[in-house]
Parts: C-alpha cells; sequence; structure tokens
C-alpha cells in the first residue's frame, strides 16, 4: 500500500518511508491510500478472541499488504504485554483504562509497537542510526522514551515545555539515560511541536541526521491505538452492552480520536464519538462555527490535552473529504464538549464521593462529557481513562484533599537523576544543538 500527505505535494510512500520519514516533505501527514474494512463476521467473533489476537487481525488489515504476517504478528505480541480492561462507573457507563504499560498511560502501545516497527526497517535497509524527535505535553515523553529504551540504532530527543508537566511525567523520560536525551524548551507544547516539524523541514539537517518522530503525527505510533477500540467493543460485547455505542475520548492532539475514526471506517459500529475537550477547544470551536483557528495553547490541569494547533486535524479532514459535506459528515458523527480547570476539579471530586471511582484531569473530561451528551436509552457510554491518577498526584490530592498511592511503576521513575538539556524555543538554537550531537 502507498501512503499519501493530507497537504497533497508530496510523492507517494511506501509504509517502510512513511515510518522512518514520519512527515511528508510537504509537512502533510501520511494516510493510506484505501482502509481495509472488515468484514462483520469478523468484528463479531472478537467477543471470543485475546486482546493480542484482536490486535493482529487490525495490525493486518493495516500493515499486511506490506508487512510479513509472521513478523507483524511478533510486533503486536511484542507490545501488548498487559491487558485492557473496561470498568463500569455508573449505569451505562463504562472506563476503558488505557494505563497499565509501563508509564500507566494509553501511548505506551503506540510508542512500543512503533519502536518495533521501527527497528524492524532499521535492520531490514541496514541503516546506521535514526534520530527520534519528540514533543511532549506531558503522557507522550514518557511512552515513547520508555518504548525505545535501549532499542539499537535509535536515539530518542524528547521535547517538553518547561515547568508545563507533572513531576512524575517529567521524571518518566529525564532519568533514563541510554540513547534517550530530554530537552527542556522555555516555551509551550506548540512551540515544542514546531521545532520538531521545522526541524524535518530543514534539508541541512536531513542530509546529515535520519530524522523520525514518534509523536502521533507517524503512521505507525497512532494507528495501533485502533486496538484498543476494537477490543473495547469485544468486552461490551460478551456482556450484552455493545450496541448503540457512543465514545468519548480525551483530546489534544487528536492521535487517539483518529485512530478511533479510523476503527469506525474499517466497520467498527459506533453510534458517535464526542471529543472532550479542555480549554484548548479549537476543535470544540470548529464543531461549533465550522471554523479551524488554531491558536497558542494555554496551560490546565489536563495537560496533555494542552495543545492549540492539533496536528491530526488534517487527518480528520482528510478522513471525511475535505471538501463539500465533510463538515456536516463530522458534526453529525463527532459532537464535542469543554471543560474548564474548575469544572474537572468538580468532576472528580463528585465522581470519586458518588461512585468511589478515582479519575484523573483527563478521564474526568471524557466522563462527564457523557454525562453531559446526554445518552438515550439503549445507548452505552464508553471514556477513555487514558492515565493512572497518580500520574496527576499534586492536582487531584488537592482536589480531594487526599493522599493517593502511587504505583510501584512510577515510584522507580522517581528515584532517578533528573538529566536534561535546556533550550530556549528558537528553532536556530535547536538546530545547533542537533547539528552538534
Amino acid at each position: 500500500m502507498k501512503y499519501y500527505s493530507t497537504n497533497g505535494k508530496a510523492p507517494l510512500a511506501s509504509l517502510e518511508e512513511a515510518v522512518v520519514k514520519g512527515l511528508a516533505v510537504d509537512k502533510g501527514l501520511y494516510m493510506p491510500e484505501h482502509i481495509h474494512a472488515l468484514d462483520w463476521s469478523t468484528i463479531a467473533d472478537m467477543k471470543n478472541r485475546s486482546f493480542q489476537e484482536i490486535a493482529c487481525i487490525v495490525a493486518e488489515a493495516f500493515f499486511g499488504e506490506d508487512m510479513d504476517r509472521n513478523v507483524l504478528d511478533e510486533i503486536v505480541k511484542d507490545t501488548l504485554i498487559f491487558d485492557v480492561p473496561v470498568v463500569h462507573v455508573n449505569d451505562g457507563i463504562y472506563s476503558l483504562e488505557l494505563f497499565h504499560g509501563p508509564t500507566l498511560a494509553f501511548k505506551d502501545v503506540g510508542a512500543r509497537f512503533m519502536a518495533r516497527m521501527l527497528s524492524y526497517f532499521i535492520r531490514k535497509e541496514g541503516l546506521d542510526k535514526v534520530n527520534v524527535l519528540v514533543a511532549t505535553s506531558g503522557d507522550t515523553g514518557g511512552a515513547v522514551a520508555n518504548g525505545f529504551l535501549g532499542v539499537e540504532g535509535i536515539h530518542v530527543y524528547v521535547l517538553y515545555p518547561k515547568g508545563k508537566v507533572s513531576y512524575i511525567q517529567e521524571c518518566q523520560f529525564t532519568t533514563l539515560g541510554q540513547n534517550i536525551t530530554a530537552l527542556e524548551i522555555d516555551g509551550t507544547f506548540d512551540d515544542c511541536q514546531s521545532l520538531v516539524k521545522s526541524a524535518f523541514m530543514d534539508e541541512e539537517l536531513n542530509r546529515n541526521m535520519k530524522l523520525t518522530s514518534a509523536n502521533s503525527i507517524n503512521i505507525a505510533r497512532f494507528l495501533p491505538q485502533s486496538f484498543y477500540y476494537f477490543n473495547a467493543y469485544a468486552q461490551l460485547d460478551r456482556k450484552g452492552r455493545a450496541d448503540e455505542l457512543v465514545i468519548s475520548v480525551p483530546s489534544g492532539n487528536f492521535g487517539n480520536l483518529t485512530a478511533g475514526l479510523f476503527a469506525y471506517k474499517m466497520g467498527l459500529p459506533v453510534t458517535h464519538f464526542i471529543a472532550a475537550n479542555n480549554l484548548n477547544d479549537v476543535f470544540f470551536e470548529y464543531l461549533e462555527t465550522g471554523e479551524y483557528r488554531p491558536r497558542p495553547s494555554v496551560p490546565t490541569i489536563a495537560n496533555a490535552m494542552d495543545v492549540g494547533a492539533p496536528s491530526n486535524f488534517a487527518r480528520i479532514l482528510d478522513l471525511f473529504g475535505k471538501h463539500g459535506d465533510a463538515y456536516q459528515q463530522i458534526c453529525q458523527l463527532i459532537s464535542g464538549s469543554r471543560y474548564v480547570d474548575e469544572e474537572i476539579a468538580s468532576i472528580i471530586r463528585t465522581t470519586y464521593l458518588d461512585y468511589g471511582y478515582l479519575l484523573d484531569p483527563h478521564g474526568a473530561c471524557g466522563y462527564q462529557a457523557l454525562v453531559d451528551y446526554p445518552l438515550r436509552k439503549g445507548e452505552t457510554g464508553l471514556f477513555l481513562e487514558t492515565a493512572h491518577p497518580a500520574k496527576f498526584k499534586m492536582t487531584v490530592d488537592r482536589i480531594l484533599d487526599s493522599d493517593i498511592v502511587i504505583p510501584d511503576k512510577l515510584q522507580a521513575f522517581m528515584k532517578g537523576k533528573k538529566q536534561s538539556v535546556k533550550l530556549d524555543k528558537d528553532f536556530t538554537t535547536f538546530k545547533s544543538y542537533l547539528k552538534g550531537i
């Protein structure tokens, strides 16, 4: 299969080229020329299969034209070293807890999958060294750093906004060493993302370095997140609750929602999606007005969603054809919600007191979006709980006047020594740093 750029001005690429390059030369995001739909009998049978078996079926539909099936199956099985449970929260609403990987965040699966796919291509082509640039607003950095830790032939540079990620999030990528370097940028997440994209477009850097990205702009990072959606459907189907499914997705850079839309295009029977935003609400505004107006992000307690110019908006438009009635189609399938910090805090407090369920700030947006939707009779609500609440311990403890327990996985990161390189947000400075590596 070939992959084209959302900007339409770059040559078609193979899967290998799309994964290794990350971003097309015209600054567009790669998209597959076609999406393989799964037949209904295959989807209906998923309730009888394990998460790993489901993921292998979906991966084959995405990548099977370009990779040996045995190799692909091994990558999937090596990626999914944990399960993803559906947890009942309130009548008609279920939580899909996506925080059972090494960093207790949903991005662990996509990062680990991409690391193994990229490593396969490096070995296959005999490449000397690939440099992965990744911008993070919180969870991506830790997931990518741990997914690629120790992988031969790859060095990862994590760009993160100084003072705008939680302490535990910072520990997950600044204490590792080895082939992981943390770059502490004096700016916002959007500044970090801009530096990464500018590096990909710089001819001099690309002549001398093999650069790629592990943000959700990379096709191998975000597509595996579709595994979650099929697995969630299968689990709900076992409970007899898969009909009329409404899925609420905490949304920042929109890679996770885009993966859900790919699953929908593959035949997953979803009635409706909700994009749950914090104060960084450019997509919510788009749904309300039809105008997309990216702007600088603002800090919130749901910091992994602090994105003012979501890259994957281009993919969402592309999925619906960009022109004609695309806006109407998008609004019919997707609605939006927006919650400010005071509302998020209240949601966490109320949900814990009423149901004994501890939400993180991002999951709180997803949960409340279903409550406010509201669900109609016969509909089942599913929200993605994207990270363990302990990753935001200071915030959650302040809201609940509590002292929540930090899991052992997170405590291990906190014992390490912080190692970071401080840089300003100017591209010339960043380029000079990369040239000096």
